[in-house]
């Protein structure tokens, strides 16, 4: 498999009363898909991953791998302090027939956090499922993962395929991950909504995980600068930072979400406590910064 382009993380749709949308949530990858995207990533953190239960979990991984039926693959994200918990879910993707998992390293709150030890020998166990991972390396987690250790992992694990960089100058991490790693390193990526990808694919990003917002519009800039095409790129990623900042700077991963409802993707932008909604404010200029750019968020359900 090539590991290029854009893989969006699709959101978690809800009712305004708090339930799951199911429907809503099929609709949800059906926009992606027709988006143009090249794969597609479940409960992640801008699908509120941290919001909703173990057996809503279940519910959704089976339903996005049953709907998206190999039409592009799907990353599910696994992510938990418990390794146990970590390998049970990994299997359960992969018989359900999901492509990729994806895991930040073992912690819970600002304290408890893994040591290299420990987070090696968590992905190793998930390792022995046999399925393709990515390692998300974001600051969420709190965790120190020094380019010696991803290197170290990259090369000893190996399923660890994939790398999702979004630490602070993630592009400098990039580009010594890259040259450490050699052919280890499969699929480099850029994170944070493509706020640094420019920087990113400069340093060797092969792809990007954005939100579900505007991907149509990015994926481009990765194909333009992967092809050569470096000032087409450029001039492409001008035009999309705008609404990039703002989403990234301001809404997170309420940004999606807003535009699916202007669209008529879903039928509401909730979000569960304690997520406050979007301010009136805010949200309307996230629409006014993409309307330009003619996305297919705002025209697929209409």
């Amino acid at each position: 498999m090539k590991y290029t382009g854009c893989w969006p993380v699709v959101p978690t749709p809800f009712h305004d009363d708090g339930t799951l949308d199911l429907e809503g949530m099929k609709r949800v990858l059906d926009c992606t898909i027709d988006m143009g995207v090249d794969g597609i990533c479940i409960l992640a953190n801008f699908s509120e991953q941290f919001l909703i239960s173990d057996e809503e979990r279940a519910t959704l991984t089976k339903l996005c791998v049953e709907h998206v039926a190999g039409r592009v693959p799907v990353i599910v994200t696994i992510s938990a302090y418990a390794t146990p918990i970590v390998v049970e879910r990994a299997q359960f993707a992969k018989d359900l027939g999901a492509d990729i998992v994806m895991m930040m390293p073992p912690y819970h709150g600002a304290l408890m956090k893994g040591t290299a030890e420990q987070t090696f020998e968590q992905f190793r166990q998930v390792g022995e499922v046999g399925i393709p991972i990515m390692l998300q390396d974001a600051p969420l987690s709190g965790v120190d993962l020094p380019v010696p250790l991803l290197v170290k992992m990259a090369r000893e694990i190996e399923m660890l395929k994939l790398f999702k960089i979004e630490c602070p100058q993630a592009a400098a991490k990039l580009r010594t991950l890259i040259a450490d790693g050699g052919n280890a390193i499969e699929a480099p990526f850029d994170g944070e909504e493509a706020i640094t990808l420019l920087a990113d694919l400069d340093a060797g990003a092969t792809g990007c995980m954005t939100s579900a917002m505007i991907p149509d519009q990015i994926r481009p800039i990765v194909v333009d600068f992967l092809a050569g095409e470096r000032k087409k790129a450029i001039d492409g990623y001008a035009r999309v930072l705008p609404a990039i900042n703002h989403e990234n700077r301001q809404c997170g991963f309420r940004s999606a979400k807003h535009a699916m409802q202007v669209g008529g993707v879903i039928k509401s932008a909730f979000c569960r406590h304690p997520i406050a909604p979007l301010h009136p404010d805010t949200a309307s200029m996230l629409i006014e910064l993409i309307e330009p750019l003619d996305p297919l968020v705002l025209n697929w359900g209409k």
